[in-house]
């Protein structure tokens, strides 16, 4: 039983729209397939280690975001997501389609490093593993520690990961059949998309 929602939970936290997919999908049309997955593994491991985390009941132990705390973890999670949004709208008006036989050259700690900012300066995350692992232990599905904890939190991890790769693949194996024009067009789009989720981000502060 366990199983079955361990891989729905992946899925919630995968899945929805929001700057780490779109971090995904812009390194995968950036860079290739290989700097996508990249960001994509990270991500998993990173719900794998926090879903264990929260279920070991580290997070349990009058663990309290104050709201002063919260409100800079959202503040520098929203300049992050703007500094990025601006490098690729930047990128996207030079940006030329590598030629075959072209090499690109490899920059795999800039996936692996995005999404760790990403991710560590969202609180929401935080509170989604506190809750999942709450509703978890409270029903009974899986004990605090032991065999099930580190099951169920590998699970969401590979669920994740599965969403992540497929993401990367299947825009990876269209990446040849865009033109040049709409690949400078859909940056230009993820960029302003990420800037409206940075500009969410720190109004979210004020509500």
């Amino acid at each position: 039983m366990f199983i079955a929602i361990g891989i729905l939970v992946g899925l919630i936290a995968s899945v929805p729209l929001g700057p780490i997919n779109v971090f995904v999908v812009s390194q995968t049309l950036k860079r290739d397939f290989f700097h996508g997955l990249l960001a994509g593994i990270t991500t998993a491991v990173l719900d794998m280690i926090y879903c264990l985390v929260a279920l070991m009941g580290f997070f349990l132990i009058k663990f309290r975001l104050s709201q002063p705390v919260t409100s800079i973890m959202k503040a520098v999670a929203g300049l992050i997501v703007l500094v990025i949004a601006y490098r690729l709208t930047r990128q996207a008006k030079t940006f030329v389609l590598p030629q075959n036989g072209d090499k690109i050259q490899a920059a795999p700690h800039r996936p692996i490093l995005g999404v760790i900012l990403l991710y560590v300066t969202n609180p929401s995350l935080y509170v989604f593993w506190i809750f999942v692992a709450g509703y978890m232990t409270g029903h009974e599905f899986v004990s605090s520690s032991g065999w099930t904890a580190v099951a169920f939190a590998a699970t969401c991890g590979l669920s994740s990961f599965l969403w992540y790769f497929t993401l990367a693949r299947f825009i990876a194996r269209r990446q040849s059949r865009i033109r040049p024009g709409t690949f400078r067009k859909i940056m230009n789009y993820l960029g302003l998309a990420l800037a409206g989720l940075g500009v969410y981000t720190i109004a979210s502060i004020f509500f």
